[in-house]
């Protein structure tokens, strides 16, 4: 997939929502440009362990699971 972005004012591009989604970006996220000489890539660095923490918070919360609920499950898939 190719697309295009343009360079704004101080050199800021928006990423397509898209590819934002596609990629779980949110404002503020690192991105790590690497220059090849003959043009750049950009790959998205994601801390996932935070994102998927607060997931399973939501989660959690939303179906009414305690803390001691969730442990006690994840015990149990390791043992199948």
């Amino acid at each position: 997939m190719t697309t295009v972005v343009q360079m704004r004012k101080k050199g800021s591009i928006t990423l397509p929502m898209k590819l934002r989604k596609k990629y779980q970006l949110d404002e503020d996220d690192p991105i790590t440009l690497i220059d090849l000489g003959e043009g750049i890539f950009l790959s998205p660095r994601r801390a996932v362990l935070p994102k998927l923490a607060a997931q399973i918070q939501e989660l959690r919360l939303k179906n009414d699971i305690s803390l001691e609920e969730l442990i006690e499950g994840v015990q149990n898939e390791r043992k199948r």
